[in-house]
């Protein structure tokens, strides 16, 4: 009897030691995923909760995940006892198992906050930005028709870089030529880079000039320079408006706040909230209310609001009673939202500068 305990014993040991040899990969597929999910899908509504807050004039804030840490334990024992019967049957041998697991996270909070915090999303993108995003396969129109207020004369919206204007902004001869440039990028016929001249300035060069005559004149004609004869045209761009240099263009970009601001002009407001004045109503030259979805950055990305929670939505946050969400199937507006997320990133994801750490144990 007491050899078959034994025997019992030693089995048990040894499963309980494959168990917890085990336990560290298998706890690390079970959480890797979830943890790696969840941080997305938080960062994407933090992100969405500020577009509709602007929307209705409200403060933006976002909190920054400083860190995630999670304690795994994982504890056995194994052991044999006896008690004294008695009876006829003697002592009884009994053995023992035990496991103990705890899971123990722990998550940081950091404000975005703080004089550098505000400089960077303040600041206009710089031109280098938008050459690194255009060389990395994003639409010029995209880019263009979201991060730059101004080219030379040309306007892109530049009143919907903050609360929503009364009057409908300046946009259709930017439209245009934002058309022009995605059909020479498409045809592999535009190119920017970097300026051999000493001003550190950028260079967007057209080719084909010959092949794409007509179209050349319609560019030339809405930025007011001269197309050469040749084969190419080489044109730099310049920050400076204050001293215009001909066949030169003049680009000021948006800043991430301002581009937060014309993206949120786009969000649907529920009919109730219009009625109870909640939101400003920008309206045209005849009195009607104005389209943002025809503005170069309301065509490309949308939120819609709903009543009920939608099935068929992205990203969805609750707000004022409302569900406001970016539809899974309009990829223009995942798209965009996506390279705003890169923007936001690559501008103030990394501010210099210290805050209060909000630590928060999970139980």
């Amino acid at each position: 009897m007491i050899r078959k305990n034994y025997f019992l014993l030693f089995i048990l040991s040894i499963l309980l030691s494959a168990c917890q040899s085990n336990f560290g990969p298998d706890a690390l597929n079970n959480t890797h995923y979830a943890y790696n999910q969840s941080i997305v899908n938080t960062l994407n509504q933090q992100m969405l909760l500020n577009l509709v807050r602007l929307k209705y004039l409200d403060e933006a804030y976002f909190l920054k995940i400083n860190s995630v840490t999670e304690s795994l334990t994982f504890g056995s024992s194994v052991g044999i006892g006896s008690e004294l019967d008695m009876g006829p049957g003697g002592t009884i041998i009994k053995p023992s198992l035990g496991m103990t697991y705890s899971d123990r996270p722990t998550i940081s909070y950091q404000p975005l906050q703080g004089e550098d915090f505000l400089k960077s999303v303040l600041s206009p993108i710089s031109l280098e930005s938008l050459l690194v995003m255009t060389q990395s396969g994003w639409s010029i129109k995209r880019i263009f028709g979201l991060c730059v207020e101004r080219i030379n004369n040309l306007y892109n919206a530049p009143s919907a870089s903050g609360p929503t204007p009364e009057i409908a902004p300046r946009f259709k001869k930017f439209s245009k030529m934002l058309g022009v440039f995605r059909t020479l990028q498409q045809q592999g016929d535009l190119e920017i880079g970097a300026s051999t001249n000493t001003d550190n300035s950028l260079m967007i060069q057209f080719e084909s000039i010959d092949s794409n005559r007509q179209v050349m004149k319609e560019l030339s004609q809405l930025l007011n320079f001269t197309p050469t004869i040749t084969n190419e045209l080489r044109v730099n761009i310049s920050t400076n408006f204050l001293s215009p240099i001909a066949n030169q263009l003049t680009i000021r970009t948006r800043s991430i706040s301002s581009i937060l601001f014309y993206l949120s002009q786009n969000v649907e407001t529920p009919k109730k909230h219009l009625e109870a004045g909640l939101v400003t109503i920008a309206k045209d030259k005849e009195g009607k209310v104005f389209d943002w979805s025809k503005t170069p950055a309301g065509a490309i990305f949308e939120v819609k609001s709903s009543e009920y929670y939608p099935d068929d939505a992205f990203l969805t946050i609750p707000y004022r009673g409302y569900w406001f969400y970016i539809s899974d199937n309009d990829l223009q507006s995942k798209s965009t939202f996506m390279l705003l997320m890169q923007l936001f990133n690559l501008q103030a994801g990394k501010p210099h500068f210290s805050a209060p750490t909000l630590t928060l144990p999970v139980r």
